[in-house]
């Protein structure tokens, strides 16, 4: 990581804007670069991970949404994606379906605690 602080041109020699996909979109926005590096320090990586790593890992992020979101739209109700879908595309890999299970499951308790903490006080 010294390496790259040490040479501020090192970034703009090499972007070219395209990040190693074709996207036809020119330069893009970059949007879970800050959530990625806090993921990859949290799995072990450095403090400071490489652009050129956050980039790939968000390319493939992107990717896996794009084809998930797509195949959702195929099935169910045309056009529109619902959690049933989502639930229904990962069904068959174990560790996914256990982690939307505790997600929903915990998005449920929070819609709980929150009515209960309003109906307390604003006493509805």
């Amino acid at each position: 990581m010294a390496e790259e602080e040490d040479d501020p041109g090192f970034d703009e020699d090499l972007d070219d804007g395209s990040n190693g996909v074709d996207s036809g979109q020119g330069k893009r926005k970059r949007l879970f670069s800050k959530e990625l590096r806090c993921m990859m320090y949290g799995f072990g990586d450095d403090q400071n991970p490489y652009t050129e790593s956050v980039d790939i890992l968000e390319d493939l992020v992107i990717e896996f949404i794009t084809e998930m979101t797509h195949k959702a739209m195929s099935i169910g109700r045309q056009g529109r994606v619902q959690v049933e879908d989502i639930v229904f595309l990962i069904r068959k890999d174990p560790r996914k379906f256990a982690r939307v299970k505790d997600l929903l499951t915990m998005n449920e308790e929070l819609k709980k605690a929150r009515k209960a903490f309003d109906e307390a006080n604003y006493g509805s």
